[in-house]
C-alpha cells in the first residue's frame, strides 16, 4: 500500500468533485481529491443552480448559504429587433413542488470557491498541480499514476476511483470510454461585464432576430450581467486570438446594452456527446467527463452535481456493509439513462435556437413570443416548464433498486415533497438531512412495518395524511422506502407491507448507519 491511499480518490475539482468529495467526507468515508490546475477557475460558464440541486444542498446543509449568495431567476424577457416582445416570470413556477420553486443564478467560479470552503471544513484539501496519467487495478485496489506538483511521479492507491476531470478526461480514457457525438460549427463567447442599460434589471433577456444570438444573463452584483453570444462568422478562424472586438455587436446594440468594462472573456465551441460507459469496474464517471451539452436550460453543472449525489452514498453505503455490493450497479444505468435523454433533448433545442432556416426564425420570431407567455401563466404551463429546467422530474423507474406504484408515486421517483402546515416548520424533506434510509408513512402504518424498520435499524417517520399529501399523489397508509439521496425505492401497501419491506431490506443486505 501506497503512503497515497485512501478509499476514494477523486480525479477533478470542479462542482462536480466538490461535492462527491463533501459528500464522501460527510458519509465518513476516506478521500483524497486531487486537480491538476493550481488553483480554483476565475472564469466559468455555469451560471444557473437548478431547484433539484437546492434540494440536494438542503439535505447537507448548503441551500441556506448559496441562497444568501444567489440571485433568484426571477424572470426571462424575448426580444426582436430591438423591443421586448414578451415575458415570462419564473420567480415561483415550481410553486408546490419544490421548497425551492424557482432557480438561481450563482456563478461557477464563486460555486467552486464555496464548495471548497465546506470541504476543507471536513478536513480535506484539493491537492493542486496534480495530473492523473493513468490507472491500473493491483492486489484489490486501483491505482492511479501521474506527475506531482513538483514534477516527480506520484501514485494513489484506492478502492474507488472518481472521474471528475471534464470533458478531456485522462480517466476517461484510461478505462477507454468512447466519447460519441458532435460538435457545432458556431464559435461562442462568454464575457462577464459591467454595463448600463435596458437589459441590466437582474433578468435573463435573450434576444430572437437575425442580429446573431445573444442572452443576458443577470448577476447579484449591481450593474453586472453575463453574456453569452456568437462571433462574428469572418473571424471565426482565428479562435486563439478572438476578443471582445470580434462579437457580432448587432445584438448588442439592439438591445440597448451599453458595455462600460469587459471584465473576462472567453470562446467556445458547443459540444454534445456522452460517454458510451460511466464506469469500469472500481472506476466512475461523473460530471463532464461523462456527457456534454449545449448550455440551454441550465442543466449541465446540476447534471454533474446530480451524479455526485448518486454515486457518494452508493460508495458510503457498500463500503460501509449497509448493502450489497451490486448496488454500485445502478450508478451508471441511472445516470447514463438521464445524460442521453437530456443531451437528445437540448440538441433540438439548440439547433432550433441557433438555425438559419426560415421555419426556425419563424419559430423564433413570431409563434415563440406569442405562444410562450400564456402558456407559461397557467398552471399547467408553470408545472411543465419547472419540469423541464429544474431537475424535479428525474426518475430511476427502472433501476433494478426500483420496486412497487402506490398512489402516484412509482419506486424510483423522487419524494415528492409536501410543504409545512405553517411557514418555517419541518417538511417531509427534513429527515433526508440523515443522508441515510428511511420509510414514511402519511397516515398510519401497517401493522409489522414498525418491526421491519427496526430489525435493520431504518427510522420510520409517521406523517398525517391530508389535502395536501394527497395533491402530492402519496397514498394514505402506504409504506414508502426512502434513499439516501431522496428517491423512493419501494412503494407499498396493504396487509402484506411489511412483509414486502423486510423481504426488500433482506434481499438488498440493507441496513440503517
Amino acid at each position: 500500500m501506497t503512503e497515497n491511499a485512501t478509499d476514494v480518490l477523486v480525479v477533478g475539482a470542479g462542482p462536480t468533485g466538490l461535492f462527491l468529495a463533501l459528500l464522501l467526507a460527510k458519509l465518513g468515508v476516506a478521500v483524497r481529491i486531487v486537480d491538476k490546475e493550481a488553483e480554483p477557475g476565475t472564469t466559468s460558464r455555469a451560471l444557473a443552480v437548478q431547484a433539484r440541486t437546492l434540494e440536494l444542498y438542503r439535505q447537507v446543509g448548503l441551500a441556506e448559504e448559496v441562497l444568501s449568495r444567489a440571485l433568484v431567476f426571477g424572470g426571462v424577457n424575448l426580444w426582436r429587433r430591438g423591443d421586448r416582445v414578451a415575458h415570462v416570470d419564473l420567480s415561483d413556477t415550481g410553486h408546490g413542488v419544490s421548497p425551492f420553486p424557482f432557480g438561481v443564478i450563482f456563478p461557477q467560479d464563486e460555486h467552486e470557491r464555496f464548495l471548497i470552503a465546506r470541504l476543507e471544513a471536513e478536513g480535506v484539501h484539493v491537492e493542486r498541480r496534480t495530473t492523473i496519467r493513468s490507472l491500473e487495478r493491483a492486489g484489490g485496489r486501483s491505482v492511479a499514476r501521474g506527475v506531482g506538483p513538483d514534477g516527480s511521479e506520484v501514485a494513489y492507491e484506492a478502492k474507488f476511483i472518481a472521474g471528475c476531470d471534464g470533458a478531456r478526461s485522462a480517466v476517461r480514457t484510461a478505462i477507454g470510454a468512447g466519447f460519441p457525438g458532435g460538435t457545432y460549427s458556431h464559435v461562442f463567447y462568454v464575457a462577464d461585464i459591467e454595463a448600463r442599460g435596458r437589459p441590466v434589471d437582474k433578468q435573463l433577456h435573450v434576444m430572437l432576430d437575425d442580429a446573431g444570438f445573444l442572452a443576458i444573463f443577470p448577476m447579484a452584483h449591481e450593474g453586472r450581467a453575463r453574456l453569452i453570444g456568437t462571433i462574428k462568422s469572418a473571424a471565426e478562424g482565428s479562435e486563439a486570438k478572438l476578443g471582445w472586438e470580434d462579437i457580432d455587436r448587432r445584438a448588442v446594440d439592439a438591445a440597448g446594452l451599453e458595455v462600460k468594462r469587459v471584465n473576462w472573456f472567453s470562446t467556445y465551441r458547443v459540444h454534445h456527446r456522452v460517454a458510451d460507459r460511466f464506469r469500469a469496474g472500481h472506476v466512475f464517471l461523473l460530471g463532464d467527463a461523462g456527457h456534454i451539452h449545449s448550455p440551454v436550460g441550465g442543466q449541465g453543472m446540476n447534471t454533474g452535481l446530480g451524479d455526485a449525489m448518486n454515486l457518494a452514498w452508493k460508495i458510503a453505503a457498500v463500503l460501509g456493509g449497509r448493502a450489497n455490493t451490486d448496488l454500485l450497479d445502478t450508478y451508471e444505468p441511472e445516470r447514463i439513462a438521464f445524460a442521453r435523454r437530456l443531451v437528445a433533448t437540448t440538441d433540438r433545442v439548440f439547433k432550433a435556437a441557433t438555425s438559419e432556416s426560415k421555419l426556425a426564425e419563424l419559430v423564433r420570431l413570431e409563434v415563440l413570443p406569442r405562444l410562450l407567455p400564456p402558456v407559461a401563466g397557467t398552471h399547467l404551463g408553470k408545472r411543465l416548464l419547472f419540469a423541464a429546467v429544474s431537475q424535479t422530474g428525474i426518475e430511476y423507474r427502472s433501476s433494478t433498486w426500483s420496486e412497487g406504484n402506490v398512489g402516484g408515486v412509482h419506486g424510483g421517483d423522487r419524494l415528492p415533497w409536501v410543504a409545512p402546515e405553517t411557514e418555517g416548520s419541518a417538511d417531509n424533506f427534513t429527515p433526508l438531512a440523515s443522508l441515510d434510509w428511511q420509510t414514511h408513512v402519511y397516515g398510519a402504518p401497517p401493522e409489522g412495518v414498525d418491526a421491519a424498520c427496526a430489525a435493520r435499524a431504518i427510522p420510520l417517520h409517521r406523517f398525517p395524511f391530508d389535502a395536501r399529501t394527497e395533491a402530492a399523489s402519496l397514498a394514505r397508509d402506504a409504506v414508502y422506502l426512502v434513499r439516501p439521496d431522496g428517491y423512493v425505492a419501494a412503494a407499498l401497501q396493504g396487509s402484506s407491507s411489511a412483509d414486502a419491506l423486510a423481504g426488500y431490506l433482506e434481499s438488498h443486505g440493507i441496513r440503517g448507519r
